[in-house]
This record gives structure tokens, C-alpha cells and sequence, in this order.
């Protein structure tokens, strides 16, 4: 008898490969397309998300040479400090509004000096951050603004893309993003003059690294063969349940991140391949945001739950705060091992990875450690059906009312 492997769904909602993404005619360089897609002038791509940081960065620090802090929320994903520090810069944390992933306004503003080179308002999970209020306090001391729309490439904001309200925006073309070339980011900025200035400094600091573009090439490869609900188990699941049994937090989340991360070129087959699939983008958006608003009014019905929701958000996945960290856990207990699509954003707020060593701000963040203790993520992918949500659903239901 031949081995079935069983169907799981992904934790994002992530645009699958086809056989016709991997070769033929490209319709127009990625970067082209992108542009055009957010509205900009030009569109710079680097080999991820992280290394367009530290691009953006390290081009902003050559015209402020005397600042050097770059403010970030207390909750975000671990590669934005890393980021900062490859820069040669150093972050400070900001706390979180009171249940929310947005930075506190007035925390926003102790944070920020003569010392502010960038604040960097940050989307989360499809929803999208206060830039406007963001923007406000970083003028008032004359600082950039790095708009992280990592992982909010298609939302939008008062109709305009997400990512293009600040100096600079930054997305992640990483695995099981909206549109994925295994690892990628785009950078993009409406000034003339820092363009050209991200442009000079990705040529300076990522160079041709072919070691590390044939890696990501056979990753790529592999990634469109098993991002697939009965492929995913093998990428995905399997390593997922064994990281969980051994109580490795982290590794379950796949946040063990490296200070050395890679910076190089894009090679020409991945570029082909991001632009191949690009066209298909606008509808996968648009079908997931249906999917979403369908399932959102069932999740928000659970007592004591509370769903992250806007109007111009994209929607990888649905967000949750949980009433408390015990009940949080209960359903993370009973969910994160199936083949569900439940996860954690991150694991912990950022002072509290221990390779992250000692930051500034981070010894009064109780928003953000709150957030961090109470918030778990369920999959909006197309591949978790009707039937499956329906069995998150009522397992959450039952553990809150239970506890």
C-alpha cells in the first residue's frame, strides 16, 4: 500500500507556485511590476526582508551620521534588531498600546532624540500600523520613517500601499508570504535622492555571493514542489510537532535567527520565477480577504476573544488576544501540533530572547510582554476548510469557557 501523506494547512496564506512560475516568458522585471502594483517610481529587491532593512538602514545612517538609534515596537519579529545592528546601529524598544501591536504614542515619543536616525512603524500580520501618528513624533525630532510592511505586502492605507507612506518601505517575499521567491524583499522609497543612495548601498554591501543563490535556488525549487496541503507536512509539519515535543518554543516558531544572516544578490531564475507568479497576486489577495471576512464574525462570537481587523488590511492569517496567557496556552496545547494552521506570531516580546542581549527601553515593556502572552494566530489559507475552522473554532470556544 502506498503512504498518503496527510493534508495540513500552512500558519500564513501564502501564494502557491505552478509549474508554469518556473520557466518561460517573464512579462516585465519584478521590480518593474511591484512598482507599479504600489504605486512607486522604481522598486529595489535584495535577498530578504531583513537585508532591505539593513540596506535602508545603513543608506540612512550615510546622511545622519551623528544619530544612531532606530525605534522599533517591543513586539516584532527578532530579525529588526539584528537588522539595526548589522547597520551599525542601535535599536530602542517602544512599548505597545494596552492590548494592541502598534507602538504607545507617548512611549513613542520618550523614546525619540537628537539621537532618532528612524522609527519604524510596523504592520503586523496583514494589519496595518498608525504611520501618520508614527511619522508625527519622528518629524518632531527629525528622524526617518521605515515603514515594516514585511509582512503587509497589498494592504493599504487611506487607498495608497502600505509601505509607501514613510521615507522608506520595506516587504518580505519570504516562505509562505503573500508572494514568495523563497527569500526576497522589496525596498522602495519616493525621494530620487534615497533611491539612489538604497541603491548604492546594496551595490557596496550585497554583493554576488553564488554559494548563497544556488542555496536559495534549490530551496526555491523544493518550496514550490512541497508548499502543497499534502507537502507541507514534510516541510513544515514534521518539524513543527518534533521542536513542540521537546518543548523547544522556538524552534517551533523558527525563530533561532543568526547576527551573520545572508546579504547578497538575487539571482536572475528567482527574479523570473517572482514575476511569473505576480500577475496572480491581486486575486489570491482578494479571495483571502473574502475567505477572512466570511470567518472573521465566527471567531469575534467566542467570549473574551478579541480579532484584529481593519479595512485595508491583507490577511495571511487571523489574529487573536486570548483573555489570558493560561488560556492562551490551553488552546495552543490542543491546536499548535494539528494540522491546522494555529500558531504564535513571535514567542516572546523582544528583550526576552536571550541571543538578543540587552537593548534600550526594553526594561518597561508590560504591553508588549502582555501581547506576546496572549496573541496566537490561526491560517487563512484557502487549504483549511470549512470543516477544519469550524473545529478551531469550537476548540477555542471550549477552552475559554471551560477556564
Amino acid at each position: 500500500m502506498w503512504f498518503r501523506p496527510e493534508r495540513e494547512a500552512p500558519p500564513t496564506a501564502g501564494l502557491p507556485l505552478g509549474l508554469a512560475d518556473l520557466g518561460g516568458a517573464v512579462p516585465a522585471p519584478l521590480t518593474a511590476l511591484a512598482a507599479q502594483w504600489l504605486g512607486m517610481d522604481e522598486a529595489q529587491l535584495e535577498c530578504s526582508g531583513t537585508a532591505a532593512l539593513t540596506v535602508a538602514l545603513t543608506a540612512l545612517a550615510g546622511h545622519a551620521r551623528t544619530r544612531r538609534e532606530v525605534a522599533i515596537p517591543a513586539f516584532t519579529c527578532p530579525l529588526v534588531p539584528l537588522a539595526i545592528r548589522r547597520a551599525g546601529l542601535e535599536p530602542r524598544l517602544v512599548d505597545l498600546r494596552a492590548g494592541h501591536f502598534d507602538m504607545d504614542p507617548d512611549r513613542l515619543a520618550e523614546a525619540c532624540s537628537e539621537r532618532t536616525l528612524a522609527v519604524v512603524p510596523t504592520h503586523l500580520g496583514g494589519r496595518t500600523a498608525n504611520v501618520a501618528m508614527a511619522s508625527a513624533v519622528a518629524r518632531s525630532v527629525g528622524a526617518y520613517v521605515v515603514e515594516d510592511a514585511a509582512q503587509a505586502l497589498g494592504a493599504r492605507i487611506d487607498d495608497r500601499a502600505a509601505g509607501t507612506h514613510g521615507d522608506v518601505g520595506f516587504f518580505s517575499l519570504a516562505a509562505g508570504k503573500g508572494l514568495s521567491i523563497f527569500e526576497g524583499g522589496l525596498l522602495v522609497a519616493g525621494d530620487p535622492v534615497l533611491r539612489d543612495s538604497l541603491r548604492r548601498t546594496a551595490r557596496r554591501i550585497a554583493r554576488w555571493q553564488p554559494g548563497w543563490e544556488l542555496r536559495r535556488t534549490l530551496e526555491l525549487a523544493g518550496y514550490a514542489a512541497l508548499y502543497r496541503p499534502r507537502g507541507l507536512g514534510m516541510a513544515y509539519g514534521h518539524p513543527l510537532r518534533r521542536a513542540l515535543r521537546r518543548g523547544d518554543m522556538l524552534g517551533a516558531a523558527g525563530e533561532y535567527f543568526d547576527a551573520d544572516f545572508p546579504l547578497h544578490r538575487v539571482g536572475r531564475w528567482r527574479r523570473a520565477v517572482g514575476a511569473r507568479a505576480f500577475h496572480r497576486l491581486p486575486d489570491f489577495i482578494s479571495r483571502t480577504t473574502a475567505q477572512a471576512r466570511a470567518r472573521l464574525p465566527a471567531l469575534a462570537s467566542i467570549p473574551g476573544v478579541h480579532v484584529f481587523s481593519d479595512e485595508g488590511g491583507t490577511w495571511p492569517y487571523l489574529m487573536l488576544r486570548l483573555p489570558d496567557e493560561a488560556t492562551r496556552d490551553a488552546v495552543l496545547h490542543r491546536l499548535w501540533a494539528s494540522r491546522h494552521g494555529v500558531a504564535r506570531m513571535f514567542v516572546h516580546a523582544l528583550p526576552d530572547y536571550p541571543y538578543l542581549g540587552t537593548m534600550a527601553g526594553g526594561e518597561n515593556v508590560p504591553h508588549a510582554r502582555d501581547f506576546a502572552a496572549r496573541t496566537l494566530t490561526v491560517t487563512n489559507s484557502p487549504w483549511l476548510d470549512d470543516a477544519s475552522f469550524e473545529h478551531v473554532c469550537a476548540v477555542i470556544e471550549a477552552t475559554v469557557v471551560s477556564r
